[in-house]
């Protein structure tokens, strides 16, 4: 008796323990119904007086269709305030922000009547919702199935016009890339807006284009907004390719008034990768990864100083995989390549040392019967391994580890992948899913697997700053009886604090976790 009694307080100091092991505490918002079952998450914002705004687009019918927006207004204490239903439908959403007190809601539709794709931007005062509509600019062109689709590994340059948004990682502007093509006509115009609607900079970029076609994917801007930094991969138009050789070299290009340069980095044997661009104390640099060939697998990382004015590049460090990460990827095997690493975000520590971290994103399809016995094709959308690095002040690889997970989606991906968080030298993960606990194998090799349960418990894994894991089930699934959208916090870094939307059928609400310490 007097034994079994001890070993249950054992185990109960021990689970106490180690829910005390990671410095995290968290808050349940009320739950509230909601009467729009199927939506998704676009936009989440801090608005006035510590209140947070978020947009959701909701879809409705048997077949279901876009039908409106859903703005939704909550108080510092996670209650509800109001929402107001925006039923626009005529176009393409392409992001949101909020500044000056409005709520901004970009949008890219096609006007039959004048053969044209406009932008617009529909604003309104928060709390007001009074909306209305500013045209950017017109574009003519033939209809186009999808000018906003996005595929980061088979970019389609056929005849027609495609467009990319992207914003700057400071919230301070946001750049618009249009590339028409029709026949031999194939013109590419790069704008810069700042948050007052303002284009500050409008530059024809059609010469490039001439060889090259450009799929841009980061947006880095000076702090005067003088000149914007964009990453792309440069798909070449005539060459001729070996079929395993990759088709494109990454460039980075400068736009100012006076108009664009690119310049690329690569060098014999180290072909750059998921490059991203970072302002960082007067300084511009690229950090990212680098292949030792021309096709898609991944060697090590890259770093790399450039000049902010003639794109001459500095200091270059390439730093390859180290056995520890190839260790926590593919354990004993070996003859495994590294591909398909998408950039997520990038931290500075105190002194100086950068952290960064990407995930393993991929698309797959096959064909499917329908219920009429027809065939029609599904996506699923993989968001698989965590990379985490640390580089020094210099780009000098401290550690590289790769977290194991796979999650796969054929719809909303908000509730896969993950969010990250750093303070104090440690990154922390978050993650949703319904496993009820990872492997952890040779003390050092953390997996996730996805699980089948409908409800999610959400973990947390820290790297601290000497590259060592710790995990730790922070919310069970009994517990939160709503799944979070892990991958679309809102980040308060004032208060070290995250806030999730959770939402399944009728029901959401939101949840705050705070880093202590």
């Amino acid at each position: 008796m007097f034994r079994n009694l001890w070993l249950l307080a054992a185990l109960l100091a021990a689970v106490f323990c180690r829910a005390q092991e990671m410095p995290v505490d968290y808050q349940f918002g009320e739950k509230y119904n909601d009467r729009y079952k199927y939506s998704n998450l676009v936009t989440f914002s801090e608005a006035n007086s510590g209140n947070k705004l978020l947009v959701r687009a909701y879809y409705t019918g048997l077949v279901l269709r876009p039908k409106g927006y859903l703005i939704e207004r909550y108080n510092p204490q996670l209650e509800l305030i109001d929402e107001y239903n925006y039923k626009f439908k005529d176009a393409d959403f392409l992001d949101g922000f909020v500044a000056n007190g409005q709520l901004y809601l970009l949008f890219l539709r096609y006007d039959h009547e004048q053969l044209s794709y406009i932008y617009s931007v529909h604003q309104s005062p928060i709390g007001d919702y009074i909306f209305t509509r500013k045209d950017l600019l017109k574009v003519p062109s033939i209809y186009v199935e999808d000018p906003v689709d996005k595929n980061y590994y088979n970019r389609k340059f056929n005849s027609g016009f495609s467009t990319t948004l992207l914003f700057d990682r400071e919230q301070k502007a946001f750049a618009l890339s249009l590339h028409h093509k029709k026949g031999d006509d194939n013109r590419h115009r790069i704008l810069v807006y700042n948050f007052n609607l303002q284009p500050i900079m409008d530059v024809d970029f059609s010469a490039e284009v001439e060889e090259k076609n450009y799929a841009f994917e980061a947006l880095e801007i000076s702090p005067d907004l003088s000149a914007a930094f964009l990453i792309g991969k440069a798909y070449f138009r005539k060459r001729r390719f070996k079929a395993e050789e990759r088709k494109y070299q990454y460039e980075l290009v400068r736009v100012t008034r006076g108009g664009a340069q690119a310049a690329s980095f690569d060098q014999e044997g180290f072909y750059s990768e998921a490059l991203k661009p970072i302002w960082k104390d007067g300084k511009l640099l690229c950090v990212g990864f680098y292949a030792d060939r021309k096709d898609d697998r991944y060697n090590g990382l890259e770093y790399l100083q450039v000049d902010p004015v003639t794109l001459k590049p500095g200091a270059h460090v390439y730093n390859p995989f180290s056995e520890q990460f190839m260790f926590d990827k593919f354990g004993a095997e070996s003859e495994k390549a590294i591909k398909n690493l998408v950039f997520k975000d990038v931290q500075f520590t105190a002194d100086g040392s950068l952290l960064f971290n990407a995930e393993e994103y991929f698309v797959t399809s096959s064909m499917q019967s329908d219920a009429s016995g027809g065939r029609i094709k599904v996506e699923r959308f993989h968001h698989n391994d965590i990379v985490s690095v640390r580089l020094d002040p210099s780009g000098k690889l401290v550690w590289a580890r790769n977290i194991n997970k796979t999650e796969v989606t054929q719809g909303d991906g908000a509730y896969a992948s993950y969010s990250a968080y750093t303070k104090g030298g440690s990154t922390y993960f978050f993650i949703c899913t319904a496993a009820e606990s990872p492997q952890l194998l040779n003390n050092e090799r953390l997996i996730f697997r996805q699980g089948l349960s409908r409800n999610r418990n959400v973990f947390l894994i820290r790297l601290d700053p000497q590259g060592q894991i710790t995990w730790e089930k922070i919310i069970d699934q009994a517990e939160a009886r709503l799944p979070l959208m892990v991958s679309k916090p809102l980040v308060d870094d004032s208060d070290d604090r995250l806030f999730f939307y959770a939402k399944r059928g009728s029901k959401k609400q939101l949840v705050s976790v705070h880093i202590r310490g």
